[in-house]
């Protein structure tokens, strides 16, 4: 099973660096095989080109805006992102803005560059403040390593279901 941790948001937003910071937790730990990880921050562009050689899961880690969390509150969300064949009958493939291009907008372009990624999920905290500044809140810094730990453990459940033939559809 290929997994992809893909780490993003721009340090230089208050928590929106929270991504950087779990994939600085992570670099220092053991990975299980097959699990690549990288720090994207704000290359989208860059997130899309991996994404071409075509993953089994995504693990997106990043901010998230949830009105019912409290800043620092982690959550697992298994995106609706409607990535699927883009053509005449489908969506309008969108513009590529390497400069100002959300994970969303970069997820849709895999399929028409002819990649794929067969699940996607999120683990994502709620930010207290995504304006200019470097550093992340108190509360989101002191969900940086349960950030990590959570991912951890989403990538052991998932490898241990491939193991068992759970949930796989190939």
């Amino acid at each position: 099973m290929r997994i992809l941790v893909a780490c993003v948001g721009n340090i230089f937003l208050g928590d929106d660096g929270f991504g950087s910071a779990v994939a600085q937790e992570l670099a220092e730990r053991a990975l299980p095989a097959g699990v690549h990880l990288e720090d994207y921050g704000i290359r989208s562009v860059h997130l899309v080109y991996e994404l071409l050689d075509g993953y089994d899961l995504l693990v997106l880690v990043d901010t998230v805006g949830r009105q019912e969390g409290e800043p620092g509150t982690l959550y697992v969300i298994e995106p609706d992102l409607g990535v699927g064949p883009v053509g005449p009958d489908g969506p309008e493939a969108p513009m590529l803005d390497p400069h100002d291009l959300p994970p969303g907008g970069a997820l849709e372009l895999v399929p028409t560059l002819g990649g794929h990624v067969d699940r996607i999920l999120v683990v994502g905290v709620q930010p207290a403040s995504l304006e200019e500044g470097i550093g992340l809140s108190a509360s989101v810094a002191g969900a940086v390593r349960p950030a990590a730990d959570l991912v951890l453990d989403v990538v052991g459940r998932e490898l241990a279901r491939t193991e068992t033939g759970e949930g796989v559809s190939r």
